[in-house]
């Protein structure tokens, strides 16, 4: 069997976290997440689809099969706890993890993740909220909606930021927006614009791209799930 390696472990894990921030996985957004050129995304996609790691279909996007998925899992799983040994063990900030979970990652052993979610206690996420998936493959998703989606009027409590990227956790951390934060939305210039949200008594603008990151456990249901309905409707009918 050929060996699995630490490009193609990230490769696997970068699909999986499009997958589910955007449900499809356009090879452009591998390019922009990876950072490499659409020749070395495009050859590695077809080599991934050979192993049967992958399906690729024209102008739709890249999925993972069963298998692909659990290896995305068992990286993600070694990933999101080598955050939590960073943040609680060895107090780094919460915006400079990721990076540094990213190398570590691939030198973790299945035994040695489990010793550390053991030490740890456990840990059900990771330092943004992000679930960690269990040793046979599991992940709990709780039901939450992007902050950029809730109409005025609606609000919840933060549950998890989706992108990790240093300079976007800066960004979140100076709303204070972390996981277990009520927020509540006073303006959206939806789509595209920006949401005012009352957050711990303050009032702050956030730019739709950082809104979209944060995803939030809606109070209620409101009007959310009827703004989204009619959505799939406007969609159905063109």
């Amino acid at each position: 069997m050929e060996k699995i390696t630490n490009e193609t472990e990230e490769f696997l894990e970068s699909i999986y976290r499009l997958q589910e921030r955007n449900g499809v996985v356009k090879t452009s957004k591998l390019v922009k997440m990876l950072r490499v050129a659409p020749g070395t995304v495009t050859n590695t996609v077809e080599r991934l689809e050979k192993r049967g790691l992958v399906t690729h279909e024209t102008y739709k996007g890249v999925k993972l099969t069963g298998k692909g998925r659990n290896i995305a899992l068992s990286v993600l799983r070694k990933h999101r706890l080598s955050e939590r040994l960073l943040t609680d063990v060895l107090h780094m900030e919460w915006n400079r993890v990721h990076e540094a979970a990213c190398r570590l990652e691939h030198g973790i052993t299945d035994d040695v993740a489990e010793n550390i979610e053991n030490v740890l206690d456990e840990p059900r996420t990771c330092p943004h909220g992000n679930p960690i998936p269990t040793t046979g493959g599991g992940i709990f998703e709780e039901h939450s909606h992007p902050l950029s989606e809730l109409s005025p009027g609606e609000e919840g409590t933060v549950t998890r930021i989706t992108d990790e990227e240093a300079a976007l956790l800066e960004r979140i951390d100076r709303f204070g927006l972390r996981p277990g934060t009520r927020v509540r939305v006073l303006e959206n210039a939806f789509p595209g614009g920006p949401v005012t949200a009352s957050i711990r008594q303050s009032e702050c603008e956030i730019s739709a791209r950082t809104a979209s990151v944060v995803r939030v456990r809606v109070l209620g249901g409101g009007s959310h799930a009827r703004r989204r309905v009619e959505k799939r409707r406007v969609k159905t009918e063109e």
